[in-house]
């Protein structure tokens, strides 16, 4: 399938999932994330989940990161559209931006060459790490400034489609894909 026939079908089907079932899907992952050999690692960039779209909540994983005492890192979008990575502390104040994300009022920002590992926000992917988000390209731009080690996971509500037709060079493929009832690991990795 192509990227905006997957990106219609997926958030249709997001759309369609109903808050308590959404709601322990992401506790599933979340639970399945813990079983990933990523936890000894300092540098933990997550998103945080737009609840309108019906994202993962993922606030369930950045529990588990701040019990495990790492650095959370979530992004913030500048004005020229550019990922920033911003520390993540009991005092962070966040708020909403046109995107309905919920962002860092200040940023504390961390270079992305120490980030380890990148969370990553995905309508679909496939059986090779390829992924689909919104289209914006956000996390392919970001990710093109981690260093080449970075462990890249993404987080599905879905299982993977066979394949994805109109892969470009630009795309940036996963290390692993987690989903309720699977972890997905990709030769990449």
């Amino acid at each position: 399938m192509l990227k905006k026939d997957l990106r219609r079908k997926y958030s249709k089907l997001r759309k369609d999932i109903s808050v308590p079932s959404l709601i322990n899907s992401s506790l599933h992952i979340s639970n399945r994330l813990l079983q990933l050999p990523i936890w000894s690692l300092d540098y933990y960039h997550i998103f945080l989940s737009i609840s309108q779209k019906k994202e993962i909540d993922t606030s369930f994983t950045v529990s588990i990161l701040q019990g495990k005492n790492k650095n959370v890192v979530v992004p913030k979008v500048d004005s020229n559209g550019k990922l920033l990575n911003c520390l993540l502390s009991q005092n962070t104040k966040l708020k909403k931006s046109v995107w309905q994300i919920p962002e860092p009022v200040e940023c504390n920002e961390i270079p992305s060459k120490l980030i380890d590992v990148v969370f990553i926000p995905l309508l679909a992917f496939d059986t090779q790490g390829n992924r689909v988000g919104y289209g914006k390209g956000f996390y392919d731009g970001f990710l093109k400034e981690c260093r080449p080690d970075v462990i890249k996971v993404g987080v599905s509500l879905f299982e993977a489609e066979k394949s994805i037709a109109d892969v470009s060079t630009e795309d940036v493929p996963l290390n692993y894909c987690v989903t309720p009832e699977k972890t997905y690991t990709f030769p990449s990795s």
